[in-house]
């Protein structure tokens, strides 16, 4: 260490001096940018009734978690009914009801995983769509069709040891090819290879992914709510009038506090817009039903908006069922499976990514940082092990409608989520009241898809707004991506004999990429930004890059760090790239949750944010 004792008091004076300049100098912008960040985070939170971090009364946890659940429900329920059929299911209803309730069961605890252990942000998981193109591939195989006998209803015992096997043993067929493939998306997300991938990922590949999440769904949305346009509009009304005319309209509602009585407002339209509407739209379809205004031809137009077209589902459901993993028996696993769905992983992953994106903007979170989004993809292929484990036939990914959701509400807090984990749970034991949920008509479920989806699709762009759409290579970028990731799809699902190779496992693999517009279109968005020459502020890398790596150490940790568990640099996690860690010498942002729990690296627990050191 070197002394100034032996220099003059003159120089000594004017090197101190310097030195506090020079640190002022580096430490400045630190702590301003530190302090933008949390400007602009506190802004965009006041926008928000709950924000991530908030706890709402246990009452609207449940209400708001029901309002989740429901918004998940035509997913949930859609992914069994479609698999049904290759299943040889399609004349045996109970076991559909088992199979609804399972993915309700497995979706909850995937559900409370994420949120406490994975990404940490309010996203709900459930059956991904992307696994039931490789699913169905794989059914279509000559070795895995269904007998004739199983489409005949009047030959079909579903009670027989022999039908039971012909089921049982196609949905163990995919329950080995789900589970290795899950060891993939594990890999992947633990492994830290997504978020070293993050660093070459920028807005024009983040924006035509969570754009054609929702674009292509068009069609199923459009069909489902065509199934009475009627009832449709008005559910659309319903829930455009409570979010965006009636949402600053207060209805008073009795409180009590200060041994007294007294009322005050609550934004009831703003915070549950979906949930009435729904209520409202099946109140009104049962009213319909009872007094026979809607048709009871199976043929006729708006059949399906009958409230009791599905209730042979809810009187064979038993009251409590409780599932478990290797209920159908043991997993078998074959090559073809599972090829088919490690493609479905891929594009599960790069929606998922985008989904995190997504999610973070509507609730005031920062941006995930890379150790967040390794556990989120890690998390979400665990889940899909428990899922093939349990025998959902399915696995599980983020669900993009409940973002939509979080926008449309403006109620991001983590605790709500929770609750609709705990309702998903109880729905997957208590197999009257998930059937119940199950009878939803089918254009109530259309007319809430349209308005989430056109949700989803404005939030993808919305991250354009990092980048110079000034510049003609931006433009093309983006237009190219969006425009294949339409149209490549839609010519491979009319063509697909036109990429037989001979090699089925390949065909497969071919098939459900190109299939997959967010996959098709993330992909050339990928390869156009990180190839077609640009700088760093056309690119919006620098302003995007911005918003996550200085925040490391500050807004993150207070969103993404892991509960009760140790977040200093230790070394037997420091190289672990999913753990959270307070860089040595840092601080959390005062006021936080993590002031005074984190350990620095010498074990001292930090005293204030004004401590921090460069």
């Amino acid at each position: 260490m070197c002394s100034l004792g032996h220099l003059p008091t003159g120089l000594v004076r004017h090197l101190q001096t310097q030195r506090s300049s020079l640190r002022e100098d580096l430490l400045g912008p630190c702590r301003l940018w530190d302090q933008t960040v949390w400007a602009r985070l506190s802004a965009l939170r006041g926008q928000l009734i709950y924000s991530i971090l908030d706890i709402p009364p246990w009452y609207l946890c449940i209400l708001m978690g029901i309002q989740h659940f429901l918004t998940a429900l035509g997913g949930l329920v859609a992914i069994p009914l479609i698999l049904a059929k290759d299943l040889c299911l399609q004349h045996d209803p109970l076991t559909q009801s088992y199979l609804i309730s399972t993915i309700f069961f497995v979706s909850g605890i995937c559900t409370l995983l994420q949120v406490f252990f994975g990404v940490r942000l309010p996203i709900l998981q459930g059956g991904t769509f992307a696994f039931v193109a490789p699913s169905l591939s794989m059914l279509s195989l000559p070795a895995w069709k269904c007998p004739e006998w199983t489409f005949n209803a009047s030959l079909v015992n579903t009670s027989s040891p022999e039908f039971t096997e012909e089921w049982q043993k196609r949905i163990r067929e995919l329950q080995g090819a789900i589970m290795v493939a899950s060891c993939v998306q594990m890999l992947v997300g633990f492994s830290g290879l997504i978020g070293f991938l993050m660093r070459f990922i920028g807005p024009l590949t983040i924006t035509p992914t969570i754009t054609l999440v929702a674009l292509p769904l068009f069609d199923s949305a459009g069909d489902s709510a065509g199934v009475h346009w009627g009832v449709a509009a008005t559910t659309i009304f319903l829930i455009v009038l409570f979010s965006q005319y009636l949402k600053n309209v207060g209805i008073p509602v009795p409180v009590y506090g200060g041994k007294k009585c007294h009322t005050s407002k609550f934004h009831l339209f703003q915070v549950f817009p979906v949930l009435l509407a729904l209520c409202l739209s099946w109140l009104l379809c049962f009213v319909l039903t009872i007094t026979n205004a809607l048709p009871t031809a199976p043929t006729a137009y708006g059949h399906l908006s009958r409230t009791d077209t599905k209730g042979n589902v809810l009187s064979q459901a038993p009251w409590f069922r409780f599932p478990y993993p290797g209920q159908w028996g043991v997993p078998t696993i074959s090559l073809a499976g599972v090829f088919g769905i490690i493609a479905g992983v891929i594009s599960s992953m790069v929606e998922s990514v985008g989904d995190y994106y997504a999610c973070a903007r509507l609730v005031g979170a920062p941006p995930p940082p890379r150790h967040a989004v390794n556990r989120g993809i890690g998390i979400e292929g665990l889940g899909c092990l428990l899922a093939g484990a349990w025998g959902t036939g399915n696995g599980t990914t983020s669900y993009s409608e409940n973002i939509g959701a979080l926008g449309i509400t403006r109620v991001g807090s983590r605790m709500v989520m929770v609750a609709a984990g705990c309702l998903l749970l109880l729905m997957g034991v208590f197999g009257k009241i998930g059937a119940a949920f199950a009878t939803i008509p089918t254009p109530v479920i259309g007319g809430m898809f349209l308005v989430m989806f056109g949700v989803i699709t404005a939030v993808g762009i919305s991250n354009l707004q990092y980048v110079d759409m000034n510049s003609s290579r931006n433009l093309f970028i983006f237009g190219f991506s969006i425009y294949c990731g339409l149209a490549i799809p839609n010519w491979v699902n009319k063509n697909p004999e036109r990429l037989h190779t001979g090699i089925l496992q390949l065909d497969q693999v071919i098939q459900v990429l190109l299939t997959t517009g967010m996959f098709v279109g993330g992909f050339l968005g990928f390869f156009l930004d990180n190839t077609i020459p640009g700088s760093p502020e056309e690119r919006g890398l620098r302003a995007w890059h911005q918003v996550q790596e200085p925040q490391e150490t500050a807004a993150t940790l207070q969103v993404y760090g892991l509960p009760c568990l140790p977040c200093g640099p230790a070394a037997r996690t420091r190289h672990l790239p999913f753990w959270p860690r307070l860089e040595a010498g840092e601080a959390p942002p005062a006021g936080s949750q993590l002031a005074g729990l984190c350990p620095d690296s010498r074990g001292d627990t930090p005293k204030a944010a004004g401590a921090t050191k460069l």
